[in-house]
């Protein structure tokens, strides 16, 4: 059976993946809206506002309970990540919260005009920065060099995480993003020119992230070698990147196909497989190669402390942000409207 340490761990990847389910959209909804052109960049702006709008502050109490558990769990982790790594950081909450701000602005500003505004740009540009970023620290924690021997090795240099691996996976992390929304934004209209749209933008943001998964690794066998053995070398490599390979050849045959609600699923299968493999590659470290999750862990009573509170938690969470999308979202998730729905049930009834 896991220890407390461990199931601390595995609840801080489970917190990331959600959150990339759903936040990480978010971001790539942002950056369809910055690429958003021609006769019907309004109507995909309007779309992809409302799309996001009931559910991206929601969406980010994934990203706060994974750091709420790194500062409790393991502090020694939490020092060592926000020191040497200073600058993405900063870069990655400036992004978050210049997002939401703008996000606010620019779609109350969109029921006012057909422009898109200086609100819309920023909101925009920070769905496309922040991604990177955040990738960029995922790769850094990763590679290697992040270096915790000594208090002196705590400087944030900034080529702890400017080096092609940690780059390369915040590149994966934007396409990865941008691929969720736009397989999500298909199920979010009735449209059927907007879902071509988006069926094609699927296609492209698809081709983007297969190519930069193989280009990661690649990198990653030169500038994250230690990384590279662990992702590649273990009992379960081949099944994960085999079931990984499943997910995107069925996200890419189901959107051929237009089966939308089937497109969805593999492309969060996808997206859920990547991350889990990041992490079952990177454990038993918390930062490769100084900090594990044994030597970084607080005491046994404040992890079963914390484990419990979790526990508590996720008895009111989970309900609440379902009802919340099954409220909101209902048509999106299903694939099937609501009207639709009463009017077969209507026709079962006769």
């Amino acid at each position: 059976m896991p220890d407390s340490a461990t199931l601390s761990a595995g609840c801080i990847l489970a917190c990331l993946v959600l959150y990339a389910l759903f936040g990480g959209a978010d971001f790539g909804g942002g950056v369809w809206d910055l690429l958003a052109r021609g006769p019907r960049a309004t109507d995909r702006r309007r779309l992809i506002a409302g799309a996001i709008g009931p559910v991206w502050e929601t969406n980010h109490i994934w990203l706060i309970v994974a750091i709420v558990i790194l500062f409790t769990a393991f502090p020694r982790a939490f020092a060592v990540v926000c020191t040497a790594l200073f600058v993405p950081l900063t870069l990655v909450l400036a992004g978050i919260v210049l997002r939401g701000a703008a996000f606010a602005f620019h779609a109350y500003r969109l029921h006012e005009d057909r422009s898109a505004g200086r609100w819309g740009f920023v909101f925009a540009s920070a769905s496309l920065v922040t991604p990177v970023f955040l990738g960029v620290v995922f790769g850094a924690i990763s590679s290697g060099r992040i270096r915790a021997t000594e208090p002196l090795a705590f400087t944030g240099d900034a080529r702890l995480w400017l080096s092609p691996f940690p780059i390369s996976v915040g590149f994966l992390a934007l396409a990865s993003f941008a691929f969720l929304a736009a397989v999500y934004l298909i199920l979010e209209t009735e449209d059927p020119v907007l879902r071509e749209e988006f069926r094609r933008d699927s296609f492209r943001s698809a081709t983007a992230l297969v190519f930069l998964s193989g280009l990661t690794l690649a990198l990653a066998a030169v500038d994250a070698k230690e990384f590279f053995s662990a992702l590649t070398g273990k009992r379960w490599s081949i099944p994960l990147v085999a079931a990984a390979a499943t997910a995107a050849a069925g996200a890419i045959a189901s959107l051929a196909l237009r089966r939308y609600p089937l497109a969805r699923a593999c492309a969060a299968a996808q997206v859920s497989l990547l991350l889990i493999g990041w992490g079952m590659a990177q454990y038993p470290y918390l930062v490769r190669p100084d900090v594990t999750v044994l030597s970084a862990a607080a005491s046994p009573r404040t992890l079963r402390f914390l484990l419990g509170a979790l526990a508590a938690g996720a008895v009111f969470l989970f309900p609440a942000i379902f009802f919340l999308l099954r409220v909101f979202k209902w048509e999106a998730i299903s694939g099937r409207s609501r009207r639709r729905g009463a009017i077969d049930a209507g026709k079962d009834g006769a």
